[in-house]
């Protein structure tokens, strides 16, 4: 990998351009330890938008942020066996206090879903203390065995897990599904990332979940993401840890709850989707630097108030709430700097020369289109916020297009297996509903169910493995 630039077009070797992307970028780099990774500033600023974004969406609807411990008992996991099954090959154990053996293992969390609910059976008593709405930011550990990729596979990753309990399964059905549709809105328009939303299929669904929805997105490579999931968990957990409360019927009933979360997974997402063989190119919602503003003084040229007017134009923007880096550094070219820019994927680059000192003017590139306009100085503020605005919109279009060039009608299984071979994508098929036709076709393929989406549409063909009546339509898809 070479220091400078983008060495890999992102059409040759997909895999290798998303690396020397992030790692070149800023983003991210390995860590010392196997399996890991270190965010670095770029990258953490990014996922610092994503927690502020989602912190005022669900905070306005009464949740709130909580800690609770990373460390969760063995006793704890075993309890529900069905979230414990699926979890068993992914965690990490402690053992030792120390040199003492600890009486009980202790999970280094998975999923906290045991450990708060062990919770909510001392906090509720009455219906008067429903619902509870509680989010955690924090990290998770998966022993991965698979190869690291950073940001969609690693040993340690970061992530906000919601948890809810209400008195009906009406309101957990609902919170359900009002989570799903603010997770789609972070995703198209602040992500820029067009997203299939859908019910997971039961093998593909959370241990221990009644059902699993889930937005699952459409990678340049043909693979398909899971952006986010939310979570409706029935009373399987509340049945396991005994979460009851009195009702104003003055019965004992036991709580409907729910979970769901996203992780720092987006950021790469964000990477692969958006990014070109210059290097990233970040929504203009969700970029830490949104413009960068680069001073071009030539000799005799008035360097000192090509500085003074750069400086100038800084201040305005900022006070405008729009984040704005002046690169002044003498050590580099102005050429340089452009590369390093581009490079990090700031939308906005301003640059100030002779000509547009004298002309009262400056010079605006866009990063997604590489266009450069010339424009009187004080319509700066109005032309970058129109920018924005149009730079966000080419982004999500422009995957909309591609995702929708992904989505494939197979009726098959001939031409199903070929195309998963050759491009991928997400294949639109009949599906009979059988667990065993779901399991063949992975087994064979590497294909799986990503989402039953929302809606009647009536199979268009029998089932595309066993040639049986189909019950509904799927999507499947190879995926991270």
């Amino acid at each position: 990998m070479s220091d400078i630039g983008v060495s890999v077009k992102k059409s040759e070797d997909f895999s290798e351009w998303y690396t020397e992307v992030i790692v070149k970028s800023g983003m991210a780099d390995y860590a010392p330890i196997k399996g890991c990774m270190i965010i670095r500033e770029h990258a953490y600023a990014i996922w610092e938008k994503i927690q502020e974004i989602i912190n005022k969406k669900i905070q306005a609807t009464g949740h709130r942020n909580v800690y609770f411990p990373m460390f969760i008992p063995e006793g704890f996991l075993k309890k529900e066996a069905e979230h414990f099954e699926g979890f068993i090959p992914e965690v990490a154990w402690v053992t030792h206090g120390g040199d003492s053996p600890l009486e009980e293992k202790l999970a280094v969390r998975p999923t906290s879903e045991t450990i708060m609910y062990a919770t909510f059976a001392k906090w509720i008593r009455s219906w008067r203390d429903l619902p509870i709405k509680i989010n955690q930011w924090c990290n998770i550990v998966r022993w991965e065995t698979k190869a690291t990729k950073l940001f969609l596979r690693t040993r340690e990753f970061l992530w906000q897990e919601g948890h809810t309990a209400h008195t009906t399964s009406e309101e957990a059905e609902k919170e359900v599904l009002y989570i799903l549709g603010e997770y789609r809105d972070l995703m198209e328009n602040y992500l820029a990332i067009p997203v299939l939303v859908g019910v997971k299929s039961d093998s593909e669904k959370f241990a221990g979940a009644l059902y699993t929805t889930a937005l699952e997105a459409m990678m340049p490579d043909g693979k398909a993401l899971q952006m986010g999931t939310s979570h409706n968990l029935g009373q399987n957990f509340a049945k396991v840890f005994d979460i009851k409360f009195i009702g104003e019927d003055e019965k004992d009933h036991q709580v409907w709850q729910t979970s769901w979360g996203v992780t720092t997974r987006l950021i790469g997402a964000l990477v692969m989707v958006h990014g070109d063989d210059k290097g990233l190119v970040l929504p203009p919602k969700v970029a830490p630097i949104q413009v960068v503003i680069v001073p071009i003084p030539y000799k005799g040229a008035e360097p000192d108030a090509i500085a003074a007017k750069a400086k100038e134009i800084a201040a305005k923007l900022q006070a405008r709430d729009i984040s704005v880096v002046l690169d002044d550094r003498a050590e580099y070219t102005p050429g340089w700097k452009f590369n390093q820019w581009e490079l990090k994927g700031v939308p906005v680059r301003i640059e100030i020369g002779p000509r547009d000192l004298k002309q009262q003017q400056i010079t605006i590139a866009r990063r997604d289109t590489g266009q450069k306009i010339a424009i009187k100085e004080e319509e700066t503020f109005v032309v970058v916020e129109k920018l924005f605005e149009d730079i966000q919109n080419n982004l999500f279009e422009k995957a909309k297009a591609a995702l929708t060039e992904r989505i494939l009608s197979v009726k098959n299984y001939e031409e199903f297996k070929k195309i998963v071979a050759e491009k991928g994508g997400f294949l639109k098929v009949a599906w009979c509903g059988s667990a065993d036709c779901e399991t063949k076709i992975k087994n064979e393929t590497g294909a799986t169910i990503r989402v039953r989406p929302f809606g009647t549409e009536e199979p268009h063909a029998n089932c595309i493995y066993c040639g049986q009546k189909a019950k509904e339509i799927v999507f499947f898809a190879r995926s991270y």
